[in-house]
């Protein structure tokens, strides 16, 4: 008996350390993740203490947690009231019969909201003819040219993939935005099988011409791919739709859409009455002609853009704010000088640049790869140091809340508690943020890639270790 006594008692003495279980060794060693790539680590915001790791210095792909890089940069340059500025210019003459002899141009400024349904002012050409008559104006002799020469001319990043290139989510980065370079075509689908009808396309672009290799199947989702180069309107689309529907619509990537608002304009001042000469252009490249303003118009704030982007895991609003880094000093947007930028930024700060392989702004190249402690020392930096923390801060999504992590962690005691971005291509799944506990502030980055299983699975391990991490158990 008192041998029994004895045992007991050195068990409930020693049991804490030696029967407790490290949540790092419970995640890594799950037969669903055991051949994954995985970098993990988690820290105390204010003391620096490590509290996790697993690899924290090997990179893996982020898929939109690369988002989190690509605002945070742009709200360190450019500061949380930037706003992006469209022009609308003349090289002409105006006379006093109210004619302008020369052209109107759009001078593009990299605004991604221009007629966006996602954010800022979708209808705003009254204002814009307003303008012109404000400025004397009734006829143009010359042109309506968009000229989008404020970023480089290669407007489909190279890193990404064909299947996702001509779609809605991986849009031709021009230098003017128009309606999110996005178009919707409208299809009624008949029995399995068969090709689905095209209906109309909104907007109608002109010329736009479609190969149709659409099935309608027993799927319920769309599994349409829009595939062709930008500028070109020829366009392709295969996969499959649900059958038997009156209408279902897909969403592609405008080809032209400078062109496209050029012509918008030159209808919209015709239907007011306005003459207007030849038909519209597009400006691809700068030229030396001296140009008149008539017209400004600005973007919302930055704050709000960085906040569409990283709630909605918005790709185009991503990718605009990214390229547009690179045009200080008049210098065309490019990607490459874009990520030289960035680096540059993060690297004077002391951040590990080394550990940051970056391709694009939103994470969609499969070529990206950033560690799980270059996440979590940015993140430190934008918390403890960034004038625009709290505009950071605000932008990233909330568990069981909004965006992108409304169904993550929902009913347990992180719900609400967990502000952090995710990211998801197929087969990564990623998050980096911040988790709030009573008495301190844990950053974190989690990421997951090449695991043995499903994406759904996958986050429910997540979960379970976040919970662990921060001394909780699963209350669903």
């Amino acid at each position: 008996m008192k041998i029994n006594q004895l045992v007991f008692t050195l068990l409930i003495i020693i049991s804490p350390s030696v029967f407790a279980v490290d949540p790092i060794e419970t995640f890594v060693n799950n037969p669903l993740l055991e051949n994954a790539n995985i970098s993990l680590l988690v820290k105390d915001v204010n003391t620096g203490e490590v509290l996790y790791q697993f690899r924290p210095n090997n990179s893996a792909t982020p898929a939109s947690t690369m988002k989190v890089v690509t605002t945070a940069t742009a709200l360190e340059l450019l500061g949380s009231d930037f706003r992006f500025e469209t022009k609308l210019e003349t090289d002409g003459v105006i006379g006093a019969d109210s004619t302008l002899t020369g052209n109107l141009y759009i001078h593009g400024g990299g605004d991604p909201t221009l007629g966006s349904e996602k954010l800022g002012e979708k209808d705003f050409f009254p204002k814009w003819i307003q303008a012109l008559k404000d400025a004397g104006i009734k006829r143009i002799t010359g042109r309506i040219i968009g000229d989008e020469s404020i970023f480089e001319t290669q407007v489909m990043n190279p890193k990404w993939t064909w299947e996702d290139m001509g779609n809605y989510y991986a849009p031709g980065i021009h230098g003017i935005s128009y309606l999110d370079n996005t178009y919707k075509m409208v299809f009624r689908s008949g029995k399995i099988g068969t090709t689905p009808e095209i209906l109309r396309v909104e907007p109608e672009i002109p010329g736009l011409g479609m190969d149709n290799h659409l099935k309608s199947t027993s799927v319920s989702y769309d599994n349409a791919y829009f595939y062709g180069a930008p500028y070109s309107n020829e366009r392709s689309v295969y996969g499959e739709i649900p059958a038997n529907r009156a209408e279902f619509t897909v969403k592609g990537d405008i080809p032209n859409p400078a062109l496209l608002l050029a012509q918008h304009l030159t209808q919209n001042l015709r239907d007011d009455g306005f003459t207007v000469g030849s038909f519209p252009l597009v400006q691809l490249l700068p030229t030396s002609d001296e140009r008149k303003i008539i017209y400004t118009h600005y973007s919302q704030a930055l704050r709000e853009i960085v906040t569409e982007t990283n709630i909605k895991s918005n790709n185009h609003f991503a990718e605009y704010i990214f390229k547009y880094l690179s045009t200080k000093d008049d210098k065309i947007g490019s990607t490459k000088e874009s990520i030289a930028a960035i680096r540059s930024y993060w690297k004077s700060n002391g951040l590990p640049v080394d550990q940051l392989f970056q391709f694009d702004g939103c994470g969609l190249s499969p070529c990206d790869a950033v560690s799980a402690n270059f996440f979590v020392e940015l993140l430190t930096y934008m918390k403890t140091k960034s004038k625009y923390a709290d505009d950071f801060y605000n932008s990233l999504p909330v568990t069981g809340g909004r965006g992108t992590l409304s169904t993550l962690l929902v009913n347990t005691a992180l719900q609400g508690k967990v502000h952090a971005k995710s990211g998801t291509i197929e087969s990564v799944k990623c998050y980096a943020g911040y988790i709030e506990l009573k008495n301190r502030t844990l950053v974190f980055a989690l990421m997951v890639n090449n695991p043995n299983g499903t994406s759904h699975a996958v986050v429910s391990k997540m979960e379970d270790f976040l919970l662990k991490v921060a001394g909780y158990a699963k209350q669903k």
